[in-house]
C-alpha cells in the first residue's frame, strides 16, 4: 500500500514537471527572446543550459552589451564576441553597445569593425561604442555609412578621420549626393541618425567635426562633450537641430584661443557648460525655448575682447523664453552693463532662473529691464550681503507674475530686502514662494517681517514652503 502511494506521488510529482515543462516549450521564440532581452547578459547566457531548447536563444536577443572588463582575459572577450556576431541567426540587433577598456584588450582590435559590420548588416538602431583608455583612441574604420537603419549613435574616446566623416550616416553610395545637397522634409524613422551622443572623441581638424554633423540631415539631438585638450573650434552647422547639451571643462594651458559657433535654426532648447571656450557665438536662431547657461568666455581679465563675445553671444539668444544662469555668468554679463541701453532686449523671455551671490543681485534691475514680459523669476542661492536697487524695471510694472526663492531664507537683513524689493514694487504679482529653514524661532520672526511688507498687488499670494 505505502509502495502503491509512493509511485502514485512520483508519477503525479512527474505530470507536474512535464506540464510545466510543456509550457515553456511551447512559448515562441519571440516571445522567450522578449524576455532574455530584459535580462543582463550573464543572465540571459545562463539560460543556455537550461535544455536543448534553451542552448542558442540567447544568440536571438536583440540586444547586446558588452564590456572586456567582464571577461577573465583577450581570448574569452573575442571569442564570446566572435560566436555572437558569427553565429548562423537572421534576426535583428536593435541596441549594441561595447566597452572596451585599454591595458585588458589590445589596441589591434580589428575584431570590433568586424563585430560592427555585422550589427550594421543586421539592421542596428542604437549603437554606443566606449573605448576606455587614458589617452588611447579607437582608429579602425568604422563602416558606418552602410547602415539603412541607425537612429542613435554613441562615440566615446574614437578618433574620427575624414574617412569617416565624409559620408558617416549616409544610407547609401547611392543616395549619398541626394543626401549632401538636399534635406528631405521628412524621412522614414531610422533611415538615418536622429540622436548622437558625442564624448571625448578625437577629431583631426575642425573639418572633421563640421562633415560629422552635416552628414546627419535629420539630426535632432546632439550631446556633445569636448575633450580637456581640445582646443579647436567647433563650428555646428544643422538645418534639423533641436536640442544641444555642449560641455567644455576648463583647462590651464593651450595653444589657441578655443571658441564655438552655432547655426541651428530650429534650435529650441540648448544647455551649456563651457568654462574654456574663449567666444560663443549662435547665428540665425529662429526661436529658442529654453537655454542653460554656464559661461566664463575663457579665463583671465574682463577686456574689450571678452566684452565683445560676451556681447555677441547675447544677441544671439535674444528670442529665448526660458533662460537659467548660473552665478559665474550672470556677473560676467552684468558686470559689463553699467549702462541699461548697452545691454541687449530679451522680449520673448517669460521665465529667468538665476543662481546668484546678493554681492551681484545689484545687477538684478538691470538686467530685468531688458526682459520686459518676464512673468516668473526664481533665485537658487543667496550670501548675505548689503545690497541697493536703483530703480525698479518695467517687467515688474507690467507683467511679472510668479517670483520663487529656491534657497531657504535665514530671514537675514539682505534677503528680506530683496523679498521686500519685489513685493513692494511688482503691480501683477500674484504668487511669490519662499522656504524657510525649519527653525520655529527664526521662520516665526521671518513670517513677522514678512507680515509687515506692504504689496503692490492686490492679488499677491506668499506661499511658504
Amino acid at each position: 500500500m505505502v509502495g502503491q502511494k509512493e509511485a502514485k506521488h512520483a508519477c503525479f510529482k512527474g505530470l507536474r514537471l512535464r506540464f510545466k515543462e510543456d509550457i515553456i516549450s511551447q512559448l515562441p521564440d519571440p516571445l522567450i527572446c522578449h524576455i532574455l532581452y530584459h535580462l543582463p547578459l550573464q543572465e540571459a547566457v545562463k539560460t543556455s543550459v537550461l535544455s536543448t531548447r534553451w542552448r542558442s536563444l540567447w544568440l536571438w536577443v536583440p540586444r547586446l552589451e558588452l564590456n572586456s572588463q567582464d571577461f577573465t582575459d583577450l581570448n574569452a572577450f573575442v571569442s564570446f564576441g566572435n560566436m555572437f556576431f558569427n553565429s548562423d541567426r537572421a534576426s535583428c540587433i536593435h541596441k549594441l553597445k561595447l566597452t572596451i577598456t585599454i591595458g585588458e584588450i589590445d589596441n589591434d582590435a580589428s575584431y570590433v569593425s568586424s563585430w560592427i559590420d555585422a550589427a550594421i548588416k543586421r539592421k542596428v538602431q542604437h549603437l554606443d561604442l566606449h573605448w576606455c583608455g587614458v589617452s588611447n583612441f579607437f582608429t579602425k574604420p568604422l563602416k558606418l555609412y552602410n547602415s539603412e537603419t541607425l537612429v542613435d549613435l554613441k562615440l566615446s574616446e574614437v578618433l574620427l578621420d575624414d574617412a569617416n566623416s565624409r559620408a558617416l550616416f549616409a544610407v547609401s553610395e547611392s543616395r549619398q549626393r541626394d543626401l549632401i545637397l538636399t534635406v528631405p522634409a521628412a524621412t522614414t524613422t531610422g533611415e538615418i541618425v536622429t540622436t548622437l551622443h558625442l564624448e571625448d572623441n578625437c577629431y583631426p581638424n575642425e573639418a572633421t567635426f563640421e562633415k560629422l554633423v552635416s552628414s546627419c540631415p535629420v539630426l535632432e539631438e546632439l550631446n556633445l562633450i569636448i575633450h580637456e585638450e581640445d582646443t579647436k573650434t567647433f563650428r555646428l552647422q544643422s538645418r534639423s537641430l533641436k536640442k544641444l547639451n555642449l560641455v567644455r571643462a576648463y583647462f590651464h594651458f593651450r595653444s589657441s584661443d578655443p571658441g564655438v559657433v552655432i547655426d541651428a535654426p530650429l534650435l529650441c532648447c540648448l544647455s551649456i557648460y563651457d568654462y574654456a571656450s574663449e567666444s560663443f557665438i549662435v547665428n540665425n536662431l529662429e526661436s529658442i525655448a529654453k537655454i542653460d547657461i554656464s559661461l566664463l568666455f575663457g579665463s583671465g581679465v574682463f577686456d574689450e575682447r571678452k566684452r565683445s563675445n560676451v556681447h555677441s553671444f547675447l544677441l544671439g539668444i535674444t528670442r529665448v523664453t526660458d533662460m537659467t544662469l548660473c552665478a559665474n555668468t550672470f556677473e560676467i554679463i552684468c558686470g559689463q552693463y553699467s549702462e541699461l541701453d548697452l545691454l541687449p532686449r530679451f522680449g520673448y523671455m517669460s521665465h529667468l532662473h538665476v543662481t546668484s551671490r546678493i554681492s551681484d543681485l545689484k545687477w538684478l534691475p538691470t538686467f530685468l529691464d531688458s526682459c520686459p514680459n518676464s512673468w516668473f523669476c526664481d533665485y537658487e542661492k543667496m550670501i548675505s550681503e548689503e545690497m541697493s536697487f536703483p530703480f525698479v524695471p518695467q517687467c515688474m510694472l507690467s507683467s511679472l507674475e510668479y517670483v520663487d526663492f529656491k534657497v531657504r531664507i535665514l530671514g537675514l537683513a539682505a534677503e528680506m530686502k530683496l523679498i521686500r524689493y519685489f513685493i513692494e514694487n511688482s503691480a501683477f504679482l500674484k504668487r511669490l514662494t519662499l522656504r524657510l529653514v525649519g527653525n520655529s524661532a527664526r521662520d516665526n520672526y521671518t513670517l513677522k517681517e514678512l507680515l509687515r511688507i506692504p504689496r503692490g498687488s492686490t492679488n499677491c499670494e506668499v506661499v511658504i514652503l
